[in-house]
């Protein structure tokens, strides 16, 4: 089994959309149920500046995605934020980590990013600890983040800092403490 990575295309909305059809995709994600099919369509046809949308394939079948939004305010030019999703009969195929490693690598080697933030619900522990084994760490706890099937869930705030950033001059004090 293959994972091929790739851009996603207007031309794939329903695909996207059948991953969000699936109950564990909608319950770890911030969508509602029966997402429509324009929505997608247009999501994709007018993605925003600074923004890349990701497809995980098997045998040319669409099994996950992630995007990554850049901030458009100066102050935080250097920060990406991802949301993902894998779709539920490709759970623990490699699918979620195979999307992680294509999106940081564009992260830190295309797109000048030096700081990469997600939420995640705290009960998601399978996501937690992929996002973890892929260098994000929590840095706190959004209460009664989202409304999920009734009842109000807390979510994490993770990020990852690129760990070796390109460009950037760190100030080292000297010895006299200059």
């Amino acid at each position: 089994m293959s994972i091929v990575i790739r851009h996603a295309e207007p031309s794939d909305f329903e695909a996207v959309q059948s991953i969000f059809e699936a109950p564990e995709a909608i319950a770890g994600t911030l969508q509602v149920p029966f997402p429509s099919a324009e929505a997608w369509r247009k999501l994709l046809a007018e993605q925003q500046p600074g923004g890349k949308i990701l497809l995980a394939t098997i045998d040319g079948r669409v099994v996950g995605q992630i995007g990554i939004h850049t901030v458009p305010r100066p102050r935080r030019a250097h920060v990406g934020y991802i949301g993902m999703a894998v779709h539920d009969e490709w759970h623990h195929q490699g699918v979620g980590s195979a999307l992680l490693q294509a999106a940081i690598s564009l992260a830190d080697n295309w797109l000048h990013l030096l700081r990469l933030e997600l939420t995640v619900y705290t009960d998601n522990e399978v996501a937690v600890r992929l996002y973890k084994k892929h260098g994000f760490f929590i840095e706190g706890t959004h209460r009664a983040y989202a409304l999920r099937d009734g009842k109000y869930v807390d979510a994490y705030a993770m990020a990852r800092i690129h760990p070796n950033p390109p460009n950037i001059a760190l100030h080292r004090p000297t010895s006299d403490g200059r």
